[in-house]
């Protein structure tokens, strides 16, 4: 930005569209999918078994849908409703 310009005051942009907001506590959720698999300690072992693999690669594998669950979790929980529910929006 130059310095004879300023940030606009509205929070919608050009096209009338809100702002876009990223501060839902829902976010933190995602650090599980992301923290968990960091900690090897936890899971650094040979047992128990399941189909013959040893327990750090099956749990490695389970961090996958773990993973997709925490993060459909938070874009379920910290989507916007549609506008149409919102009453502070006119159509």
């Amino acid at each position: 930005m130059s310095a004879g310009t300023r940030p606009p005051t509205d929070p919608r942009t050009r096209d009338g569209a809100p702002a876009r907001s990223d501060r839902s506590p829902w976010n933190w959720l995602l650090l599980v999918a992301v923290v968990v698999p960091l900690l090897v300690p936890l899971y650094n072992r040979v047992e128990p078994t399941l189909f013959g693999w040893p327990f750090f690669y099956w749990v490695q594998l389970a961090f996958v849908p773990l993973g997709v669950l925490a993060t459909f979790l938070a874009y379920r929980a910290a989507r916007r409703r549609p506008a149409v529910d919102r009453p502070d929006r006119e159509r």
